[in-house]
């Protein structure tokens, strides 16, 4: 029964709601998380983006202010990217009618390195750690289960659930193509040919592990979070639904854009970073789908900061680095404790109702 798997699954992680917050790197400012963690749910922190001094720094600012739970989440990086120089010219063109003039070199990037992030998040050790876009190193399992923190591995295939669970993943995040900002894929080249809706990937991603299931994407009230228990799920992921919250601090004109963002108002893209994420279908997204393909990721995040930039500063929505999941005009302009509480509240008298 749906009570059952959830209250199993508040018990093991310390959780007074089965709600968790969506690790939406550069979007996850402390502040979302301790509100979250405070209202029973899970806190997160997106790490992609951070060194290591940045990740011991944000988990002692949630500390601060929460003694609740958080999970702190890596992209599982991929093979250096093929760079082409004629075709980067082309890229930056067409990104110049869009921003300031691109560099030739604006595209040598070089991530953050991958074993140092995950030493320093062993080192703060969260009592979780999720994953996007593959799974960890065995060595770096066999760290987590020394320290006693839980591996939350996310995936968006049936093939790609038992992968994890095969090295070693604690719990499932089953992430469907209606989801915001970039999805958890493990090959980027079949990131958009294998777009499972959640409400088809769920229930056969529950039938195929042994492990508990988070559904996340495009959930974002509390119809999808109790449609999402009764498909088998023992709690839910929320990002988009988080964005118009005062604590995730996001730019005034992706919010204002969020509250009326119809579902097909959004669009898979490769044209802020290389990898696909789902975006408002913007004056700049729909124009990049007849342009230039897209530089490889990180090449082309790098590509386009000079336009996100501009857009950031100009509050020009057309241009700007806007994620939403399909359910963005359902996100709530409150509180994040309140739409912890409220969500749940909802959801459990709706399944009250069905039994």
């Amino acid at each position: 029964m749906p009570m059952n798997r959830v209250r199993d699954f508040c018990q093991r992680f310390g959780l007074q709601a089965p709600i968790l917050m969506a690790p939406m790197a550069g979007a996850c400012p402390p502040e979302l998380a301790i509100s979250v963690a405070n209202a029973g749910g899970l806190g997160a922190c997106g790490a992609l983006m951070m060194d290591p001094d940045e990740i011991g720094r944000w988990a002692a600012v949630f500390r601060a202010g929460s003694n609740g739970g958080f999970q702190m989440n890596l992209w599982i990086p991929d093979p250096p990217p093929r760079r082409d120089a004629t075709h980067e010219a082309q890229v930056r063109d067409f990104l110049g009618q869009w921003g300031p003039t691109v560099p030739p070199e604006a595209g040598d990037v070089t991530p953050q390195d991958f074993a140092m992030q995950c030493n320093a998040i062993l080192d703060v050790a969260p009592p979780v750690v999720s994953s996007i876009m593959g799974v960890y190193p065995p060595e770096v399992v066999a760290r987590m289960r020394q320290r006693g923190i839980a591996w939350f591995a996310t995936v968006s295939t049936v093939a790609e659930a038992r992968a994890a669970e095969a090295a070693g993943a604690d719990v499932i995040v089953a992430q469907g193509a209606e989801a915001g900002g970039h999805r958890g894929a493990f090959d980027a080249a079949e990131a958009e040919r294998r777009a499972v809706g959640l409400f088809s990937l769920l229930p056969a991603v529950v039938d195929a592990v042994r492990l508990p299931v988070v559904a996340t994407g495009g959930i974002a009230d509390a119809r999808g979070f109790a449609a999402a228990l009764l498909l088998g799920a023992s709690a839910v992921q929320i990002g988009t639904g988080f964005l118009r919250c005062p604590e995730a601090g996001v730019h005034p004109a992706w919010a204002e854009a969020l509250s009326h963002t119809a579902p097909e108002d959004t669009m898979l893209t490769r044209a802020f970073s290389g990898r696909t994420g789902r975006s408002v279908a913007t004056a700049y997204v729909k124009a990049a789908a007849d342009g230039p393909d897209p530089a490889p990721y990180p090449v082309q995040r790098a590509l386009t900061t000079p336009m996100r930039t501009a857009a950031q500063k100009a509050g020009d929505l057309s241009r700007l680095q806007a994620w939403a999941g399909q359910s963005a005009a359902l996100a709530r302009a409150e509180p994040a404790g309140d739409v912890v509480r409220h969500l749940w509240q909802e959801a459990r008298a709706m399944l009250q109702g069905a039994a």
